[in-house]
């Protein structure tokens, strides 16, 4: 006799909701359960995000060119030429979406009130807007006009620790190739401010052109950074970059350029899956509750479909459907939950009241949250394989009822 789907499935149906009290109760704490997975998991996905793209522009692009030697040492002797041939017509192809070629020398800043060791940055702004580099946000003054711009840009905070300002003048000092001092007066053209106050004391930029002459490099530069603008899609094209710079250079991905922010983001991943999977199990003892009461409130009515001819399969199958319906319907309110309420914090949530505590593990004062498609999946599937698992037992039990003990129960 074949499975009677249809009428199985009617049977279930009408069941769930002989009790409506009980299964409201859970199907709430389902939908509860499945927006708290969604909602926690969209909050890490956004504090990870934020964390490894602040790392990506203090360290920017996905991929890094180098000479080899230069991240031992990163002076002015280790730079390389500009790119060309092979490598400049693959940095000219999808799925590259920009590049920059860049001066990055260590060097001291002084005024008259104090000096700073920082990274001194030659760039073409053109380029690293392209790149998505550039300083967040320009406080006072203006931006560097071209690569030969010979003004600086310098952070915020570093300003108020040199007591300097837009207009005045500061040296810069470097080494040259020949290990000498480098230094030239140059005058503070804009101020900016950065989600990390670390970044406006670290970081001074100058136009490229106008560090390769004070460096005395020609048009060499110390490195090339390159993005796709999909950091999580990288590995598939670095061998083909990697290819084409030969084996006078080194390519390295993110991921190896700053170890801990690779391990971070395979970290939040996982801790992802294991929170959504410690939330459903505390779920599914209500789940097995609510099914173990159906079950025994309906021993007579199941001995005497029994007793009628209705196969244990039958019976196994009706008590599964049931919780395949909650968990469905339980799923469904949830993620629609997850949407109205995830959906309208991606503007950001201000968390400048923690700032510093965040600042620590590269976060600014405000929290983007993200909702993925992949993490509502991930959660629908948790839900349904936990759920169907912890409802074997109960209809399984029902399903082995004796017929005649079960219709002599009172």
């Amino acid at each position: 006799m074949a499975f009677p789907v249809a009428a199985i499935s009617t049977l279930a149906w009408r069941n769930l909701w002989r009790n409506h009290r009980r299964t409201l109760i859970m199907l709430l704490a389902i939908t509860v359960g499945v927006w708290a997975m969604i909602f926690m998991a969209s909050l890490m996905r956004g504090m990870t995000d934020q964390m490894v793209r602040n790392g990506l522009q203090t360290l920017p692009g996905e991929v890094q060119i180098h000479q080899r030697d230069y991240l031992r040492d990163p002076s002015v002797v280790n730079s390389m030429d500009a790119p060309g041939g092979a490598l400049l017509a693959r940095l000219q192809e999808a799925p590259v979406a920009a590049w920059a070629g860049r001066v990055r020398v260590p060097a001291v800043i002084a005024s008259e009130r104090g000096n700073r060791g920082v990274t001194l940055l030659g760039i073409d702004p053109v380029a690293e807007a392209a790149l998505g580099s550039l300083p967040d946000e320009l406080v006072a003054g203006r931006a560097l006009d071209g690569p030969g711009d010979r003004g600086l840009v310098i952070g915020a905070n570093l300003a108020r620790r040199l007591e300097t300002a837009v207009g005045k003048r500061v040296v810069i000092m470097s080494q040259d190739t020949q290990n000498n001092v480098a230094e030239r007066g140059a005058r503070v053209v804009g101020i900016y401010r950065a989600r990390l106050q670390g970044s406006e004391d670290r970081y001074v930029y100058a136009g490229r052109a106008a560090v390769q002459d004070l460096l005395g490099i020609g048009e060499r530069i110390s490195e090339i950074a390159v993005t796709g603008h999909d950091y999580r899609n990288v590995a598939p094209w670095v061998p083909r970059i990697a290819a084409a710079a030969g084996t006078g250079l080194e390519v390295l991905p993110w991921t190896e350029l700053d170890t801990f922010l690779g391990s971070m983001l395979v970290v939040q991943d996982g801790f992802a899956l294991v929170f959504m999977v410690v939330v459903f199990l505390a779920l599914s003892f209500g789940l097995v509750n609510t099914l173990v009461m159906a079950v025994f409130e309906r021993v007579r009515e199941i001995g005497l479909m029994q007793a009628l001819g209705m196969r244990p399969g039958m019976i196994l199958g009706q008590i599964m459907l049931e919780s395949l319906y909650l968990l469905l319907l339980g799923l469904a309110l949830g993620n629609l939950l997850a949407l109205v309420t995830v959906k309208p914090l991606e503007s950001g949530i201000d968390i400048s009241s923690v700032a510093q505590g965040m600042e620590m593990v590269g976060m600014g004062t405000t929290l983007y949250p993200v909702l993925h498609t992949a993490d509502m999946l991930m959660s629908t599937t948790v839900v349904i394989v936990l759920g169907l698992l912890a409802s074997l037992a109960p209809a399984w039990r029902a399903s082995r009822l004796d017929p005649v003990a079960a219709l002599n129960k009172t």
